[in-house]
């Protein structure tokens, strides 16, 4: 599924409170990330400790344009935890890694600004 994502795309279609709740984003810690060399864009596969309650979970993003795997690891991010997961070529990706693209199209990732629990979830 491709999403819009640049700056200029109108507000999505207003949704009620009970809805975003069902969307379960939560921050984790990155413990281990390598190169994702059968996918078809520049990317990453991430090993995030989402905490006890969740544990670690797999996930691919696109984001090798401006992250290398070393750089990452101890590195806190938000993803969504509660979509099915998704094959993308051999990796079966539990988790949906978040982030926004900037101005050259390269994805930033969405993180903490300071140390927060694995496993907090996005109020």
């Amino acid at each position: 599924m491709h999403v819009d994502q640049s700056a200029s795309t109108p507000p999505a279609d207003t949704i009620a409170f009970d809805d975003f709740l069902k969307v379960d984003i939560r921050v984790g810690t990155v413990v281990e990330a390598q190169p994702f060399e059968k996918a078809r864009k520049p990317s990453l596969i991430l090993h995030i400790d989402f905490g006890p309650a969740l544990g670690v979970k797999k996930t691919s993003a696109q984001i090798a344009a401006l992250y290398k795997p070393e750089e990452l690891v101890g590195r806190q991010l938000a993803a969504v935890v509660n979509f099915p997961p998704r094959q993308i070529g051999p990796l079966m990706s539990e988790v949906l890694t978040l982030g926004f693209v900037d101005a050259e199209g390269r994805v930033t990732l969405f993180s903490p600004d300071g140390p927060v629990p694995d496993g907090a979830r996005l109020l």
